[in-house]
């Protein structure tokens, strides 16, 4: 089988482009970017390889496709593409299930807001962040609102009032919405909030406690305590940020690495105009930065470049290692096709820049800690759930399915998956029944499993979890069976419940109970144990996941009649 592979690199154009190595199932398992492609795959199967995940990746290639590209970073940028689309298994690959939040200004409208955003996109608004916490973002925009007085209602709502709004009848708002301030006027005030971004701290801290105290001299003591509250709004902002320098007028992301045979960390520092505004862990199994025929730069570049296809790209970035000019100059061409702008990629040398690396590095190495600890409490828990229902093997994906409904109309159901004890949302599913008609949970549930287990080309669960009891686990069960794949574990989570009434002196109550095919008696979890967690929050989570589903289907019922 090599020699064919070898047979068929050989025709390989001398050109940049992506190459997409697929299994014997036609599974995109690795996908790569060249300056040379023929150079580069032939590569591959060089008899020297010292890399074990290379080696593996080489035994399970069956064919090797290409795509040419006119350059080198024409093909960097559609590697991270590819890779975020199809998700191969020994590529490393960032999770974007927990999206960095932002705050967001949109530079088209004559009155913008502020609002926090989970999504860059390439609109032209400023995006300013990113930060670590929702929080920190909804904070931080409610204190802008007040001291700057910038409206915080939704463009609908805006566009559709015809007379100023609460907001406005207590002096937190100038009433754009009715035409009681001028564009130019307004503006003053959204640059006077942007100002905030740039570090500009202290002289509006200063200003504010001036003004509070003014107020308080002419015993205008509502608006000195409304003053006030916002005082302290920004201070509780203010104490989440470092200040590690008062004379950058630059933003930075600082990156850094810990790790050992179990993975690597790379940490990501935020750094706005001298200010530390977070940091962010990125975990991935399959590098192992302490072996010594890992190519750091390699995967750091890999990184970098699916990191920023979906964030701010920053005035400058600091890298650990020197990668390099030319892998330097290649970063630097595909992050301004990214921004449109100039970036600087620097491996400090001087005390302030090796300052933030060491920071970085602090950073790595606490997060990897934690990130191993909570790693192994979800292992053993696996384990505790293997043992219990008595599965074959270890459940590392585990995919639950709920049914929503409302008086029988617009049933729908959702798939969660859990791989490794922790949600994958790039897996989760929504589906409309189609077949079944009024309220049936029990053959809506089959009719779910019978669509979902017909993708041959999503991985197989190593458990299904029907929210329900043994209802519902007998209608499941006839979906496998009518597609011959009874060896797929399944199981029936039904809720605790309470009974009581006002006669009885005690309240009887049952825990979650779990059912298994062909078992009369249910299982139990004790409730304190990291096992039962996983299974209840993979319930809530499918139950959470169909229910909002299902108010969007009728919220969108609800519009379409209104406007007719």
């Amino acid at each position: 089988m090599v020699m064919d592979l070898k047979e068929l690199v050989s025709q390989f154009p001398h050109q940049p482009g992506v190459y997409i190595m697929k299994n014997k199932d036609t599974k995109i398992i690795y996908v790569g970017k060249a300056k040379d492609l023929r150079n580069r795959v032939r590569s591959y199967f060089n008899k020297n390889i010292d890399s074990v995940k290379t080696t593996f990746l080489v035994r399970n290639i069956q064919h090797i496709e290409y795509i040419i590209t006119k350059t080198e970073a024409e093909a960097f940028l559609l590697e991270a593409t590819l890779i975020k689309k199809h998700r191969p298994r020994y590529n490393i690959r960032l999770k974007d299930d927990k999206a960095y939040p932002y705050i967001r200004l949109s530079k088209k409208d004559d009155f913008p807001r502020f609002y926090l955003a989970r999504k860059v996109k390439r609109d032209g608004a400023i995006y300013y962040g990113p930060y670590t916490s929702g929080q920190v973002v909804r904070d931080t925009i409610q204190f802008l609102n007040q001291v700057y007085k910038i409206r915080d209602c939704t463009d609908h709502f805006f566009r559709a009032r015809k007379r100023p709004c609460m907001t406005y009848d207590i002096g937190r708002c100038t009433g754009p919405c009715v035409g009681l301030i001028s564009v130019e006027d307004y503006q003053v005030s959204i640059k006077g909030a942007q100002n905030f971004f740039k570090n500009k701290n202290k002289k509006l801290l200063t200003d504010m406690e001036q003004e509070m105290a003014l107020l308080a001299e002419d015993e205008k003591f509502e608006l000195a305590a409304r003053v006030r509250d916002s005082l302290h709004a920004i201070r509780r902002v203010l104490e989440k940020q470092s200040v590690i320098s008062t004379d950058i007028d630059l933003d930075q992301d600082v990156f850094s690495y810990y790790g050992d045979q179990r993975g690597t960390l790379i940490c990501s520092l935020h750094v706005r105009q001298g200010a530390v505004i977070g940091s962010k862990g990125h975990f991935f199994p399959l590098i192992d930065s302490s072996a010594p025929e890992e190519d750091v730069r390699d995967w750091l570049m890999t990184f970098l470049n699916q990191y920023y296809e979906d964030n701010v790209v920053p005035d400058e970035i600091l890298l650990p290692i020197d990668i390099g000019h030319d892998l330097r100059k290649l970063l630097t061409d595909v992050l301004k096709l990214y921004s449109d702008k100039p970036v600087k990629i620097v491996f400090p040398t001087d005390s302030f820049g090796q300052k933030l690396l060491d920071m970085a590095q602090a950073n790595a190495e606490k997060k990897f800690q934690n990130h191993v600890t909570k790693s192994q409490e979800k292992q053993n828990a696996l384990v505790m759930i293997q043992e219990k229902l008595k599965l074959p093997k270890l459940p590392r994906r585990i995919e639950c399915y709920d049914i929503s409904n409302f008086q029988g109309q617009e049933t729908v159901a959702s798939q969660v998956v859990f791989e490794d004890g922790v949600p994958n949302k790039d897996q989760y599913r929504r589906y409309k029944i189609r077949t079944v008609q009024g309220i049936n949970d029990f053959e809506s549930m089959k009719e779910v499993l019978l669509r979902r287990l017909q993708h041959e080309e999503w991985d197989e669960p190593d458990l299904i979890v029907v929210d329900g009891g043994r209802g519902q686990l007998k209608f499941a069960m006839r979906a496998l069976e009518a597609l011959g794949k009874e060896h797929i574990p399944i199981v029936g989570l039904a809720k605790e419940r309470t009974r009581s009434s006002f006669k009885d002196e005690e309240v009887e109550k049952t825990v979650e109970r779990f059912y298994l095919p062909n078992r009369q008696n249910p299982v139990v979890f004790s409730s304190s144990t990291e096992a039962f967690r996983i299974l209840v929050s993979l319930r809530d989570e499918a139950h959470r996941f169909a229910i909002t589903y299902h108010r969007l289907l009728r919220d969108k019922d609800f519009f379409a009649t209104t406007d007719e």
